[in-house]
């Protein structure tokens, strides 16, 4: 029996409303959080049945050595309109050691700022542990964090051990690993949720991965102003890509060895696969996020609207094999 080819996925978001804004995945392989399938014969499937059946047919042959079974990176859609809980998250080798789990290496795209948005990024100066937990508990930690004014179009990669949030009005895409470790340094006064904090990741549990050291933002990828493909980060967890399609582009995914993600942030998109001789069409929306599988070699990206910007997300090859993370 002909064995049935994979196809361009879009899924059903997950929201999570806070007393700060809304939390809304657009793709997750988490296990308490499990994006569905919308479409097509995988249609009510999440992305883990997906990958525990088609494995490396789905992220391609390098990133299945590497990663194993979990998709390795979510997409989310942050909505602020109040002040985000200050968080931070570990690196590779402390989640996996104490938790059995990803980092959390993370992008923020400014998709939208209210002139009252502020983004706190990092300390302003060095500091201590000791300075920190004190501000923690006070209240007083806005004093010691760098405060920009975030406008759209921004994007801040945000490292392991730096301490963040976002405040006012803005809206977020978050490109980060598949990890659920944000551990919560301070709820500026008022009751966190233990939908969107672990109890057990907290404060105390963060001060000896925290970086104390004065914030330097991590160099971006050169760009020039107008380009219509511009590089926003390419580290070894995940690259991401901005996309001002204007015409058509024909992707050899083959070439990345990965799955490739769309995130379309405005206008509209078809990615265009030849099937049987025919062209398959498989429409992305504005707000949607879409995976085209690694068994999906050759198409076409194609915009079906007036400005149309896409985030492109892929992984790149890594030669070491982590036996740990893969499984059998």
């Amino acid at each position: 029996m002909e064995e049935k080819k994979l196809y361009p996925l879009r899924f059903c978001s997950l929201q999570d409303d806070y007393s700060w804004g809304t939390d809304e995945f657009k793709l997750a392989d988490l296990g308490y959080r499990d994006s569905l399938i919308r479409d097509g014969w995988l249609a009510g499937n999440t992305i883990s049945e997906v990958m525990d059946t088609y494995m490396d047919r789905v992220v391609g042959d390098n990133v299945y050595q590497f990663w194993g079974r979990q998709f390795p990176v979510q997409v989310k859609h942050i909505r602020v309109k109040g002040r985000m809980p200050l968080r931070v998250h570990p690196d590779a080798s402390t989640a996996e050691q104490r938790y059995d789990l990803l980092g959390r290496e993370k992008l923020w795209y400014i998709f939208r700022a209210g002139s009252s948005a502020r983004l706190m990024t990092g300390f302003k100066h060095d500091t201590d542990a000791s300075e920190v937990y004190s501000a923690c508990l006070d209240g007083s930690i806005e004093s010691l964090l760098n405060v920009v004014v975030p406008h759209e179009g921004q994007f801040v990669h945000i490292r392991p051990g730096v301490p963040h949030a976002a405040v006012g009005d803005v809206e977020l895409i978050e490109v980060s690993e598949s990890s659920p470790l944000d551990f919560c340094l301070c709820g500026w006064g008022e009751e966190v949720s233990t939908e969107e904090f672990d109890p057990a990741l907290g404060l105390v549990d963060a001060l000896d991965f925290i970086d104390y050291k004065a914030w330097k933002a991590p160099a971006a990828p050169h760009a020039h102003a107008g380009d219509v493909v511009q590089k926003l980060i390419d580290i070894q967890e995940f690259t991401v890509t901005k996309i001002q399609l204007t015409d058509p582009l024909h992707i050899y995914s083959e070439r990345f060895d990965s799955f490739i993600l769309y995130s379309c942030l405005s206008g509209e998109a078809s990615v265009q696969l030849e099937v049987l001789g025919q062209t398959a069409r498989f429409p992305l929306n504005a707000g949607q996020t879409m995976l085209v599988p690694a068994e999906c070699p050759d198409f076409l990206l194609v915009p079906t609207d007036r400005d149309t910007i896409i985030l492109e997300t892929t992984v790149a090859p890594r030669e070491e094999k982590d036996l740990y993370l893969s499984q059998e």
